[in-house]
């Protein structure tokens, strides 16, 4: 007897394994809604520390509160950066991923080696050695029809963190469709659907739904890993942070401006981690 033929004949109520309706405005909003402590105790260590900065901070000097405003659109400019490589990262990373993950469930058994063999080794590697890689080892520029291109740094980082994304998201494909009963690939075999219509118009809508909460959570995993962007020579959060304490040269500043940096990250990557919660608690497959 089938799974689905044991799961209707218990109660006689049909219990299948679904998923629920795909709606974001439905989502449990305390699930993504600020929690009491939750960020919290960021913020009380970052007043503690300008606190204690002013305290230990020269009379002449300006507060460091004064300082921290004066250079926040600098910093934010940075942070931006951030987010721009972030966002381009999982883009390629994303499509790069899925037919790679495609790869990994196909019929072809070379084609399955291959897959996996791509999606072990990127996603078993450290992220800085790949940056590392990029940076090293893709020239700074390219010369077509006697034309000079410049290839900068930010873009051969971005293709650094693009491999351990698109090789995370191909295992999160793989999961996913494997994750699909197989009555539903029967059903439409028996309807003389071929293996490509069964993946496109029945598989994967489904998987829709079962990726978007790892996805959301890699690409907030990402983004905290931007920063290490700034160890191959590229300005962003980081690296404008360092600028900033070299140009005031006070060491009072020192920890201020990292935990206020470390604040912009949390409060953007929080929404995100709290929202990927929602998600998975309303995609819950029931059994």
């Amino acid at each position: 007897m089938s799974g689905a033929r044991k799961h209707r004949s218990v109660g006689g109520t049909g219990n299948l394994a679904v998923l629920k309706p795909f709606s974001l405005h439905n989502a449990a909003p305390s699930a993504w809604r600020l929690q009491p402590g939750h960020g919290y105790m960021l913020f009380a260590a970052l007043v503690l520390f300008v606190l204690v900065g002013e305290v230990q901070a020269a009379p002449a000097r300006p507060s460091i509160i004064a300082t921290m405003w004066k250079w926040t659109p600098f910093l934010l400019q940075g942070f931006a950066f951030n987010i721009l490589i972030s966002f381009v990262s999982i883009i390629i990373g994303t499509m790069a991923g899925a037919a790679l993950g495609l790869g990994q469930i196909s019929v072809s058994r070379p084609i399955r080696a291959v897959s996996w063999t791509v999606t072990q080794f990127f996603r078993n590697a450290p992220w800085l050695v790949l940056l590392f890689y990029c940076i090293f080892l893709i020239p700074f520029e390219f010369e077509l029809f006697g034309v000079t291109i410049p290839f900068p740094a930010w873009i051969k980082a971005v293709i650094g963190l693009s491999l351990p994304v698109m090789a995370n998201f191909s295992e999160i494909v793989r999961g996913a469709v494997q994750s699909i009963p197989d009555g539903q690939w029967e059903a439409a075999e028996s309807l003389a659907y071929t293996r490509r219509q069964t993946l496109w118009l029945i598989v994967l809508p489904q998987c829709i739904k079962r990726m978007l909460p790892p996805w959301m959570n890699l690409y907030a995993v990402l983004t905290m890993a931007t920063p290490l962007v700034s160890i191959v020579g590229v300005g962003e959060g980081m690296t404008t942070t360092g600028e900033i304490l070299a140009a005031e040269n006070r060491s009072d500043l020192l920890i201020p401006f990292y935990m206020y940096l470390l604040c912009l990250f949390f409060i953007y990557c929080y929404p995100i981690a709290r929202w990927t919660i929602s998600l998975e608690r309303k995609f819950a497959v029931k059994i």
